[in-house]
């Protein structure tokens, strides 16, 4: 019973060296990757720009009183262009064309009376 005890305490004395080790690899990987990072972050922000580059750069901007051509009108009814629901004009022109076949068959009706 006393060897069991001591195996069962020396493989969780190891679960936890394992366990530990594990932690600390995760921890020096996320070290060295934010290192990393932030050395290339740094690099990245490069030279400031010249005289001629900076003038260079204001000839390409576009003017302000231009229209952008990529720029397009939002959908009034998007859900309608996907033909999932019906658009507020289908609604009213069956609404509408309801109507008047009710108004019609009144009118019938009516006409057959007199």
């Amino acid at each position: 019973m006393m060897k069991r005890i001591e195996h069962d305490s020396a493989q969780a004395m190891q679960r936890v060296r394992v366990g530990v080790t594990g932690l600390a690899v995760v921890l020096a990987m996320i070290g060295v990757g934010s290192m990393i990072f932030a050395s290339a972050n740094n690099e990245a922000a490069g030279p400031a720009l010249t005289a001629a580059q900076a003038d260079a750069l204001s000839n390409l901007t576009v003017p302000e009183n231009t229209v952008d051509p990529v720029v397009e009108k939002q959908p009034d009814e998007p859900l309608a262009e996907l033909g999932v629901a019906p658009s507020a004009t289908t609604v009213e022109s069956s609404a509408n064309k309801i109507a008047a076949q009710i108004a019609a068959e009144k009118q019938k009706d009516s006409s057959k009376v007199h």
